[in-house]
């Protein structure tokens, strides 16, 4: 695999709602996670002509952000994020929304139990984090509020 092709997952990576991923192949090991508990690590170990080449950065990647969210949302199960309550229907919230505690703001289908995600706190919704229809899991951040 070479520097650019490593590149280009990586960049991927950032852009994706992945929050962690694992690659291997003859002659390279990727471990990528956005883990904010932890420090973000990068390590890439390239083996070539029996020599062993590593790196590891504890770099976290650049991001633009103008403010930092104070609050998130986050999913208590694992499931599928539905923006609305029904299919084709208006997102129950979106980013700039103000929001109440006790609010309604997604669905999360768990073994076709449809579980009503209220808000924590009162706030306005930065960021909506997942795409109508994705994959959730236990704790994951399903928006930000500020």
């Amino acid at each position: 695999m070479k520097y650019n092709e490593i590149k280009s997952i990586i960049k991927d990576f950032e852009a994706s709602s992945l929050t962690v991923l694992e690659l291997e192949s003859n002659d390279v090991k990727l471990r990528l996670s956005k883990n904010k508990e932890q420090a973000l690590e990068t390590k890439v170990v390239v083996q070539s002509n029996d020599q062993l080449i590593s790196d590891t950065t504890g770099q976290k990647p650049t991001v633009t952000e103008a403010k930092a969210p104070s609050q998130t949302i986050k999913s208590p199960l694992v499931g599928t994020f539905y923006e609305s309550s029904t299919p084709n229907g208006k997102p129950l919230v979106k980013a700039g929304d103000k929001v109440k505690k006790g609010q309604v703001v997604c669905i999360v289908e768990a073994m076709k139990i449809m579980n009503e995600i209220t808000s924590p706190v009162d706030g306005t919704i930065d960021q909506v984090m997942f795409k109508n229809g994705a994959v959730v899991g236990f704790d994951d951040v399903l928006f930000t509020v500020v």
